[in-house]
């Protein structure tokens, strides 16, 4: 069963809307790879603290000893799940898609918004789980916020490694400003603005246009 990615959801190829992968693949992948599918697609959609373990027993199909045999805890599984966001959403989404759309660095950054706007687009659109997660466990030193800012920071990496091939001075410091624009994008859609990327693009194609016009940029 062919696998496709849409906004950083798996779906198997019989047409579903993207919400998670097809029965076979799972089977192939045993129980571990069921319980992970089952809390990618419930926390993906309804956030962390919204859904407790038996949903996701029940989502999975597997018994309760056997979710604890492959997680822990909660908390283990949670950070199994932002592993595969990153994976998903980060790496094989969203900066796939981007080097599929755009040739050049600096049309890459742009790009980005594009990408975006449709995701933002969709019925299910459900927002960055990095942000949400690390907006929900506040603690700096809970092992869930703190994985939830490290994989922001890959994708801030990301964006420096752009501007920086974008030959931008101080690439650094406008992958922060790039990234703050990206994230308040989401916030936005959220809010119902289904036009935020197209915004973004706007201010960011501003951003780009001052920071190439600066010296060394």
């Amino acid at each position: 069963m062919a696998e496709v990615l849409d906004g950083g959801r798996r779906s198997g190829g019989s047409g579903g809307s993207g919400g998670s992968v097809g029965r076979g693949e799972s089977r192939r992948g045993g129980a571990r790879a069921r319980i992970l599918d089952a809390a990618y697609d419930l926390f993906s959609r309804n956030g962390v603290q919204a859904v407790g373990i038996d949903a996701v027993i029940s989502h999975s199909g597997v018994a309760r000893q056997t979710l604890y045999r492959h997680f822990a805890s909660k908390e283990d599984l949670v950070l199994a799940f932002l592993e595969r966001r990153d994976e998903l959403w980060t790496r094989r989404w969203l900066e796939d898609e981007v080097r599929v759309r755009a040739a050049d660095p600096a049309s890459r950054l742009l790009a980005i918004f594009d990408v975006f706007d449709g995701w933002f687009r969709r019925e299910d659109f459900e927002g960055c789980s990095f942000i949400n997660l690390m907006l929900e466990h506040p603690d700096p030193a809970g092992a869930v916020h703190r994985a939830s800012v490290s994989y922001l920071a890959a994708i801030r990496a990301f964006l420096e490694d752009l501007a920086r091939e974008a030959g931008i001075a101080g690439a650094q410091d406008f992958a922060r400003e790039w990234h703050i624009l990206m994230k308040g994008s989401i916030v936005a859609a959220a809010e119902g603005d289904r036009d935020a990327a197209r915004r973004a693009k706007q201010i960011g194609s501003l951003l780009l246009a001052d920071a190439r016009a600066r010296p060394g940029g």
